[in-house]
């Protein structure tokens, strides 16, 4: 076997290293998750994990259950059995807004900003149940730091944007809440490649920052280059998971999702 470089062996052992943290220290995690639909189960024994500060995806095909887990673990969809745990505690039981209390906060599908309300009015509404909701400005000006865009834009009405920068005011809006979990739901849908790009290097500052985040992303490439973890949602159940490297050499993974 050939003798790995020294940046390859570093590589492994943080993978390792993050491996083994979302093993033994999982601060946001599911717990055999079953969710019917009526008749329809559309989510089977699903269990994930997530280490405080780890980026990890869920990566799948349209109406493999995506959607239904972010919305079943901020409790807008309830399960028949299994749990969501924060830290350890399990929340099942806890509404939405105590949910998000805890510092988990759902950028959901399709952005669903208040097309009537100014940037600004929208970014306000993030901080809703904060109770310092009057004392929010450092963390919009780190919005618009973030997204100089929104800046420009903040007395603009957010139905008069594109979708690129609905997107990112949906996802500054997730930001107000102050998350500890940050969940986005196929944040590059439908979207033009540039502004794809923007979107995954926000995600890269936020990873940075120390942010936990769940990516569920259709996108199976962009979501591998953007976690170091990631599960295969096929059906309602998980079908591979790994690190990212392991998923990109998975021939399954590859044929399915990566078209190689």
């Amino acid at each position: 076997m050939l003798e790995q470089t020294a940046p390859r062996a570093a590589a492994a052992a943080t993978t390792a290293a993050a491996t083994t943290a979302a093993t033994t220290s999982a601060m946001l995690e599911t717990v055999a998750l079953n969710v019917f639909y009526g008749k329809n189960q559309v989510l089977t024994d699903l269990s994930i994990r997530l280490a405080e500060g780890e980026v990890v995806a869920l990566v799948g095909s349209n109406a493999a259950g995506k959607s239904t887990t972010l919305r079943t673990m901020m409790g807008l969809k309830q399960a028949q059995s299994g749990e969501v745990r924060i830290g350890g505690e399990n929340v099942s039981a806890l509404t939405t807004v105590d949910r998000v209390k805890r510092g988990m906060v759902l950028v959901p599908e399709g952005r669903q900003c208040f097309i009537r309300f100014t940037v600004l009015e929208n970014l306000v509404m993030g901080a809703y149940h904060r109770a310092d909701r009057d004392h929010i400005e450092p963390e919009i000006e780190a919005v618009f730091a973030l997204f100089p865009r929104l800046a420009e834009r903040r007395k603009q009405l957010a139905g008069s944007m594109s979708g690129g920068e609905q997107q990112m005011l949906a996802i500054g809006r997730g930001l107000l809440q102050k998350p500890k979990y940050l969940l986005l739901d196929e944040p590059a849908l439908g979207l033009a490649p540039i502004l794809v790009e923007e979107i995954e290097s926000t995600i890269h500052k936020l990873a940075r920052q120390g942010m936990t985040i769940l990516l569920a992303e259709q996108n199976a490439a962009l979501a591998l280059r953007l976690a170091g973890r990631a599960y295969v949602l096929e059906s309602g159940r998980i079908s591979a998971s790994g690190t990212s490297h392991e998923l990109n050499r998975n021939e399954s993974v590859r044929r399915l999702y990566l078209g190689r």
